[in-house]
């Protein structure tokens, strides 16, 4: 309701300026324009923002009746009225860029407000911050008889492959057959591997995807993904990286 007190308490003094600028000469109006511009550019920062708003908006309709009047001192006709469209193209233009400088300086104490200090800058961190990784070794178990599995139930392993209690097989590749099986800590991964390590066949049974990778050895786990790396002393990567995708987390 503020805003409406406002609309109606306004809009009869700007059509009043309105309408003096064009009932007055032209060669009147122009020098009450010209005041207020030097007002607005030698008084802004001594004007109260109230005031600075007041004389803006009085510069900006003041120009509109100006240019109602200057049609009549040049007789009318399309001359009168060619010279008043250019002078609204030209005066509002300018008046655009009055606008545009006298809010440089709010510009840009809100820039300098919004960009951090240099200091700040040399202070804060690059990249993504460091992680320490420290993986949890296999447990290799032979793969044979009955083991436990972690997630309840038995698996019944042997070297031609595992089965488990719910019916899934996971077979051996090539007539070699597995010799060791294991498990990731909370069990969602399965892992075996042939006797000369060159076969490691994988099984993420949360996502029910399996994998089996030639020339990879199992490093270790970390949060319950498994890290391999090709040779022993070489620098592990996770499944993600080995695949060259998203192994699924």
């Amino acid at each position: 309701m503020a805003w409406r007190r406002t609309v109606l308490t306004s809009v009869p003094w700007i059509l009043a300026w309105v309408l003096l600028l064009a009932l007055l000469p032209w060669w009147l109006g122009l020098p009450l324009l010209l005041a207020l511009v030097a007002a607005a550019l030698l008084l802004q920062h001594r004007l109260a923002p109230r005031h600075a708003t007041l004389v803006r908006r009085a510069l900006r309709w003041g120009l509109a009746g100006w240019l109602l009047a200057l049609p009549r001192a040049l007789g009318g006709g399309i001359p009168g009225w060619g010279a008043a469209l250019l002078g609204v193209l030209a005066g509002y233009t300018l008046l655009a860029g009055l606008e545009v400088w006298l809010q440089r300086d709010q510009r840009r104490a809100s820039a300098t407000a919004a960009s951090p200090d240099w200091p700040e800058l040399a202070r804060a961190p690059i990249g993504p911050p460091a992680e320490i990784i420290e993986l949890q070794p296999p447990a290799w178990q032979p793969a044979s008889g009955e083991l436990p599995d972690p997630q309840g139930g038995t698996v019944h392993c042997r070297a031609e492959g595992c089965r488990f209690a719910d019916g899934e097989c996971i077979e051996a590749p090539g007539t070699a057959g597995f010799a060791q099986v294991g498990f990731s800590p909370q069990g969602r991964w399965f892992v075996a591997c042939t006797p000369d390590q060159r076969v490691l066949a994988l099984w993420d049974r949360q996502r029910g995807r399996r994998h089996q990778l030639r020339g990879w050895q199992l490093c270790g786990w970390y949060r319950e993904q498994p890290w391999l790396s090709r040779h022993e002393g070489d620098m592990p990567l996770a499944l993600a990286a080995v695949l060259g995708g998203d192994a699924g987390n």
